[in-house]
């Protein structure tokens, strides 16, 4: 009888790559749904903001709770990295502490019934095991770790370190393999995507994969994510909108818009060039334009605040995500002179609000016009709804579409149909399939 594996992973797409590759590793265990008949229960831990760090700690404490008794706790991850020994000290309860360096020893660790936090930081590749979840068509491809970046909010690379690239070979390789098994939809991640390759010394090697992955049978499309602003090169965006297989989806955190805030949040890239950036990936037929912004970061005046909110009722992003700033020890925005709680979550709050405009606006947009979509399959709203996608938006993120006309076609998960879109329900659109692509 094969013992039972529950994984809880949590935090950020790459998070989820390694905690696949757990899985890769631990394959002679039976997943388990349910905490409680599990022999092994793992949490993958966030440790990026506050918020993130109070649900890693909360899943923990729920999880002991839950398990059954002669049970083996692991926690791994982020969190387990920046704050290893009060952790160690304070969750006696956990039987297995490991940071982001083990994940390809998480087998040795439980048998072995052992902690550890190897120094170097893990970074999958072409030869790594991996069970890919949540998709049959869809997986994710973790091209670097680290960032050498020296953002004044972000802790990330004091406990993942500065910035590895994988070659664009063992990258090539691992897509080849993922789409001879039928894999067909890819999304391209890491800290900072378009830094690829700098620390081998090629500036373009984001560029490079572009045409090197478009040259891979199979592949239906993919997707970028994580582009840093003073990375991001008008010749990567050409690359990208030039190219058959990688969709114009463009996501750019850029955090601010105020030449003030920008430099004191050390971006590398003042308002004008930006904007610049910003206005050429709009220009791109078919763009798909994702972005994020921090609100009450130390040194945001009122007028800083004014000029970020006008920027973001003008611009028309399709999807904007807003973080109140997390006061983040070992950055150096920690020791800056810090706003009021409630000026910040009042200032969150506003651009929220903003932000929810902007989506339906997008959402809006779609209404009486046909779209690329992939199906996923039977939607959680109702079994005789189908749940999809524009093929261009990211999965989990930017929504679903649901198809509650089928047309009669024989749809399974991963097919991709042009479908028009008739309405918008709250912020879901309503599509009829039209015809197969």
């Amino acid at each position: 009888m094969s013992k039972k594996l529950h994984l809880i992973s949590l935090g950020c797409t790459k998070n989820l790559v390694d905690s696949e590759v757990m899985l890769g590793k631990l394959y002679s265990y039976e997943i388990t749904d349910d905490i409680r008949e599990a022999d092994v229960v793992i949490i993958n831990t966030c440790g990026f903001i506050e918020a993130a760090k109070e649900e890693s700690i909360s899943t923990i404490l729920e999880a002991n709770e839950l398990r059954k008794e002669d049970s083996i706790l692991v926690v791994s991850g982020c969190l387990s990295e920046r704050y290893k020994e009060e952790l160690i000290k304070e969750l006696p309860e956990v039987d297995i502490f490991m940071g982001v360096g083990d994940y390809e020893r998480i087998d040795e660790l439980i048998l072995n019934r052992q902690s550890s936090f190897t120094p170097q930081v893990y970074l999958a590749n072409e030869n790594s095991p991996r069970v890919i979840t949540g998709s049959s068509y869809h997986a994710y491809i973790k091209i670097s770790e680290g960032c050498n970046q020296k953002c004044s909010f972000c802790a990330i690379p004091t406990f993942k370190g500065r910035l590895k690239s994988r070659s664009v070979e063992s990258v090539v390789t691992e897509v080849k393999m993922l789409a001879e098994q039928g894999f067909r939809d890819f999304s391209f991640i890491s800290q900072d995507t378009s830094s690829f390759g700098r620390d081998l010394g090629q500036k373009d090697a984001l560029i490079t994969l572009i045409k090197e992955v478009e040259k891979i049978e199979g592949i239906k499309s993919a997707r970028i994510l994580y582009l840093y602003p003073s990375t991001t090169s008008f010749e990567l965006i050409d690359a990208i909108s030039e190219s058959k297989v990688f969709v114009n989806y463009f996501d750019m955190p850029i955090q601010h818009i105020s030449n003030n805030m920008l430099k004191i949040m050390k971006r590398g890239l003042n308002k004008e060039n930006t904007i610049k950036l910003l206005e050429y990936m709009r220009s791109k037929e078919d763009s798909f334009l994702r972005t994020a912004f921090i609100a009450g970061h130390p040194g945001e005046s009122e007028a800083d605040f004014e000029e970020l909110k006008e920027f973001l009722k003008s611009f028309n992003f399709d999807r904007v995500s807003i973080f109140e700033y997390s006061h983040e020890e070992n950055t150096s925005a920690y020791n800056l002179e810090q706003l009021p709680k409630e000026v910040i979550s009042k200032r969150a709050d506003i651009l929220g609000k903003i932000a929810k405009e902007k989506v339906q606006e997008s959402l809006q947009n779609m209404v009486g016009k046909e779209c690329k979509i992939i199906v996923d399959g039977i939607s959680s709203e109702h079994e005789l709804l189908l749940s999809g996608r524009d093929y261009r938006w990211a999965p989990d993120i930017d929504g679903e579409i649901l198809i509650n006309d089928t047309n009669d076609f024989k749809v399974n998960s991963g097919d991709y149909f042009k479908a028009y879109i008739s309405e918008i329900a709250g912020d879901i659109p309503l599509a009829t399939l039209k015809e197969r692509v």
